[in-house]
């Protein structure tokens, strides 16, 4: 299993970009059968994002874009398998949370999911991220 972290799905969502390329060209190389898909973090992340971006619209043509860019990223989604953060995702975290303090509590989450469920984690975050211990995470953006 294979889950990518916010800021690389946010690259896919960029066609035509060199990172974009590259996790092209890496997914083509994943094994057959490995899923590959985002948690539902990425989800509360991106969704609260696109929220707050059409919240501070100021011009009817920044308040169309906003909603336009809201409604792609609810039809991206209608496309992704997400895993859920479930009880022991939860419980995971919290101890991940006394282990690493310093780290973000959503990247823990998304952590967390990743350990429980033995996926490899794509992130361009390596340096936070290759701190937790046990946890498998590439960066498929780096030329």
């Amino acid at each position: 299993m294979i889950i990518f972290d916010t800021d690389v799905l946010t690259l896919i969502e960029t066609p035509g970009t060199p990172e974009y390329r590259r996790i092209e060209a890496r997914i083509a190389q994943a094994p057959p059968g490995d899923e590959i898909l985002t948690s539902v973090i990425t989800y509360d992340e991106q969704t609260r994002g696109w929220l707050a971006y059409a919240a501070k619209a100021k011009t009817p043509e920044e308040e169309e874009r906003a909603y336009r860019r809201l409604q792609k990223h609810l039809e991206n989604y209608k496309q992704l398998d997400l895993k859920s953060f479930d009880l022991a995702a939860v419980h995971r975290f919290r101890a991940l949370r006394q282990q690493y303090r310093r780290l973000g509590a959503n990247d823990l989450r998304i952590a967390a999911i990743c350990l429980i469920e033995d996926a490899l984690l794509v992130s361009r975050n390596l340096r936070d991220f290759k701190q937790i211990h046990g946890l498998r995470v590439e960066d498929w953006t780096s030329a």
